[in-house]
């Protein structure tokens, strides 16, 4: 109501023509540059951390495949095996549905792991939100990330590249468990994978 009468017609017999203000047009980008400049340089700081792989205590070989995980051990005499979605008529009570896998990566706690990881057919990607990972498993490629957790615990994920029909299906597991643990898991595995030697897969990595 105050615009229609403080400039109607009679009040504004010729209206006045503006095209640009200076100021203001220097103020609106000026101001979102500085705001930028103080996000990206602790942003900065992080991706430069992020990229520094420390100094580290085992290794993770990662292939994707349509629709699961292959994982290999190289510091533990080559352990290796696949890991896929057990199915809901699998599920047992407490398992997470669309989460659970028959093999999960296990790592011990407060422990640098770096993962090495690739593909065998198309592109996939390893994503773990909650240890803030996510990298692209490329054929022909080998990316590499890495983590150290200090709370035990199953932490999981998910392919997060559409790779075909069943990319849904194609979740990760990683259980942190004691250092004590891991040594009995790998005296286990060795027996449960021995048969486990598959060449074809390998070739992923040369």
């Amino acid at each position: 109501m105050y615009v229609c009468i403080r400039f109607n017609a009679k009040a504004n017999p010729i209206p006045a023509k503006f095209s640009h203000n200076i100021l203001i047009e220097v103020i609106w980008t000026i101001i979102p540059i500085i705001i930028l400049v103080i996000i990206a340089v602790p942003s900065f700081r992080i991706l430069r951390f992020a990229e520094k792989i420390p100094e580290i205590d085992m290794t993770v070989k990662v292939v994707g495949y349509q629709w699961y995980w292959h994982y290999i051990y190289p510091d533990h005499e080559n352990i290796e095996f696949d890991s896929y979605l057990i199915t809901d008529e699998n599920l047992k009570p407490g398992q997470k549905r669309l989460l659970e896998v028959d093999n999960r990566i296990i790592i011990p706690e407060n422990t640098t792991v770096k993962f090495l990881i690739t593909a065998g057919d198309v592109i996939h990607s390893f994503a773990v939100p909650a240890l803030g990972i996510k990298m692209d498993a490329v054929p022909g490629r080998i990316n590499e990330t890495w983590t150290k957790i200090s709370k035990k615990g199953v932490y999981y994920g998910q392919c997060s590249e559409l790779c075909g029909i069943n990319h849904a299906f194609m979740p990760i597991a990683i259980e942190v468990v004691s250092k004590e643990e891991f040594q009995n898991w790998l005296i286990m595995a060795k027996s449960k994978f021995s048969m486990n030697m598959k060449t074809n897969k390998k070739l992923a990595f040369k």
